[in-house]
């Protein structure tokens, strides 16, 4: 049996990703659940993609939806320019396509189309960018960006008052869906850490790996975490998303 691991937010640093799996020295067996934002930041974004599409062919791999992923992805297949994309890591990614065939980027639309906006497993885990807002789950949730730009259960656990149990009546109901829940998206640098941060039961692997953090991975069963460098330090000539 293969390990389940779940790996952060990685923002087109494809030296920081390679350094990380060499670390967890992955094998065929295991699992790798990648939780979004795989471009917007470094200047290996499309690479990255190229780089992610042939893992897939070696492991088994599961590609959650971020939202500069679905950005991206809608400058590629229709030319939309959102200016705040623009200002925060998407002119990193457009640059990084200038010497890519069309064919290349007709392959890198696909896998974007193909990746998913949330996944539940069979523990009842859920791994999803950002979060979900509807107390009933994300399968009921009215509009699917939630899914990649939501802040709010991320917020939501951040307040949460210590005191409060997970069978208590003013425990929020999202939490009490699933078992444990595994998000990207908000870097827990903002709050001062710079490894994943577990709180109830919801596991945040962002560690800022678009700024000055390192890319994360944590094996969802035994909870061992790895760490690639900070990713600026293996791009020094570069600024990220400063």
């Amino acid at each position: 049996m293969g390990r389940s691991i779940a790996i952060g937010d990685i923002h087109g640093g494809l030296r920081g990703l390679v350094q990380l799996l060499e670390r967890i020295d992955i094998t065929p067996d295991d699992e790798l659940i990648f939780l979004g934002d795989y471009v917007d930041g470094w200047s290996d974004s499309a690479n990255v993609v190229s780089y992610l599409i042939k893992l897939a062919q070696q492991n088994t791999c599961l590609f959650i939806r971020g939202n500069h992923d679905d950005l991206t992805y809608r400058w590629l297949k229709t030319g939309e320019l959102n200016e705040q994309w623009l200002q925060h890591g998407g002119q990193t990614s457009i640059d990084a396509y200038r010497n890519f065939s069309e064919e290349e980027k007709k392959q890198h639309i696909e896998f974007y189309e193909q990746m998913l906006n949330y996944y539940i497993d069979k523990q009842n885990r859920l791994f999803v960018h950002a979060g979900f807002t509807n107390q009933h789950g994300p399968e009921t949730e009215y509009h699917e960006s939630g899914f990649y730009w939501d802040r709010t259960l991320w917020e939501t656990v951040l307040s949460l008052d210590k005191k409060i149990k997970a069978n208590d009546k003013y425990y929020p109901k999202r939490l009490q869906l699933f078992e444990e829940i595994f998000i990207g998206h908000t870097p827990v640098t903002r709050i001062g850490e710079t490894t994943p941060v577990h709180i109830a039961n919801v596991w945040n692997i962002d560690t800022g790996a678009a700024f000055n953090g390192p890319i994360s991975a944590i094996e969802i069963n035994t909870k061992e975490i790895w760490q690639s460098d900070p990713v600026c330090e293996l791009y020094p000539e570069e600024k990220g998303r400063n």
